[in-house]
């Protein structure tokens, strides 16, 4: 394939790069990283229709290849902002900008002015170093599931260098290589089937980035109760399913500490459902608070809250329902220059070996919890136990 059969599929490339991603960010303008992602194909692009005129016509050394270059590493550069954006990392826009200024001006020392090679030589290691930190950031982000959108772009990147490094290689083996500035020898050749390559899968990464993100944004939003935070009844009826065959399967204990808050029809009465609404914030926020990072906080009605516990005994259970308890009547809710108390009754229940589901346990709880209202309010009952 001839040098401009191949900048013009290059210029191509670059084009649906730029485009594709834009118009992804105008259907997800939350996904700032697409932004970078488009300008950088538009970076590429430049540098190809540079490519593409220096082939054509005569054109002087400051546009090509100096600028053509420039706009090449600069195309790169945004790649990296966009994953830095991405993963909510500072972008360093001043060492960004100066980098392609940076390899403008080297374009001029006499080592890269006196061949093809030596400027190959010159400025492979800068596209490999933006190209390894990009796949390093990813591999050093927080495992989560994202990670699985990350691989492409990781191997992508690896790859990519990997071939940069090998053609660096024979360019240092052969002295005596003669390269013309837009020439069809197998060392160009190969290098733009590469870029070919990396700007066409590139562009579906960084979509595969963004899609992931949105896909588990929504499936977050489908189990989030919009006002409290907690997990809603959807969320419930998927993860208390799973943990409960879980714990049968591994014999662990599991339980449900289900909370009312007291008396709140009073307060949705007495000082309107706007104050009503902070307290079911205040009560979440604060029964958050009380639990280990690995317990479960469900909003399952108006003012009901379910706490789902894995491989905790009944008196550990307990003391989690207890600090529950006193957290809450220890904070009061502060609204319309009043201070507001809230207490609520709670009622513990633990799976037995006769339980075939989980709402069986959810109905002690539930019992439990009356238990509790029964008695005064404010307290913890323990299914089956005085």
């Amino acid at each position: 394939m001839d040098s401009f059969t191949l900048l013009v599929a290059l210029a191509l490339a670059s084009f649906i790069m730029s485009a594709s991603l834009f118009m992804l960010y105008r259907a997800s303008p939350r996904a700032l990283c697409l932004v970078d992602w488009s300008v950088a194909g538009l970076f590429l692009l430049a540098s190809n229709c540079l490519g593409l005129l220096a082939i054509s016509f005569s054109s002087p050394y400051w546009l090509t290849p100096a600028l053509a270059n420039a706009f090449y590493i600069a195309g790169h550069a945004t790649i990296l902002t966009g994953v830095r954006r991405h993963l909510g990392l500072h972008t360093p826009w001043g060492l960004i900008l100066a980098l392609p200024a940076l390899v403008y001006a080297l374009h001029y020392l006499p080592f890269a002015t006196a061949s093809v090679a030596n400027r190959l030589i010159l400025f492979y290691p800068i596209v490999a170093g933006i190209g390894l930190y990009s796949a390093w950031l990813l591999w050093r982000a927080p495992r989560s599931e994202m990670s699985p959108a990350y691989w492409p772009m990781m191997v992508l990147n690896s790859l990519f260098v990997l071939q940069l490094l090998a053609r660096g290689c024979l360019l240092l083996r052969q002295d005596d290589m003669q390269l013309t500035l837009a020439g069809s020898q197998f060392l160009q050749t190969s290098g733009s089937l590469a870029a070919l390559l990396y700007i066409s899968v590139v562009t579906m990464c960084c979509a595969l980035i963004v899609l992931r993100q949105q896909e588990l944004a929504l499936r977050r939003a489908a189990q989030t109760d919009s006002l409290s935070g907690c997990f809603n009844r959807h969320a419930l009826l998927e993860m208390a399913k799973r943990e409960f065959q879980r714990c049968r399967r591994t014999r662990s204990d599991f339980a449900f500490i289900l909370l009312d808050i007291d008396h709140f029809k009073g307060i949705n009465d007495g000082h309107g459902h706007a104050v009503g609404d902070a307290g079911i914030r205040h009560v979440a926020r604060f029964t958050q608070a009380s639990l280990r990072d690995y317990d479960s906080l469900f909003r399952i009605g108006g003012e009901e809250f379910l706490v789902l516990l894995t491989g905790s005994a009944v008196g550990e259970a307990r003391q989690i329902a207890e600090r529950i308890r006193a957290s809450v009547e220890a904070n009061s809710l502060q609204a319309h220059n009043a201070s507001i108390r809230l207490t609520v009754s709670i009622g513990l229940a633990m799976q037995r070996t006769a339980d075939m589901d989980w709402e069986s346990v959810l109905r002690r709880a539930d019992e439990a919890m009356y238990q509790s209202k029964a008695a005064g309010r404010n307290r913890v009952s323990v299914h089956g136990e005085v």
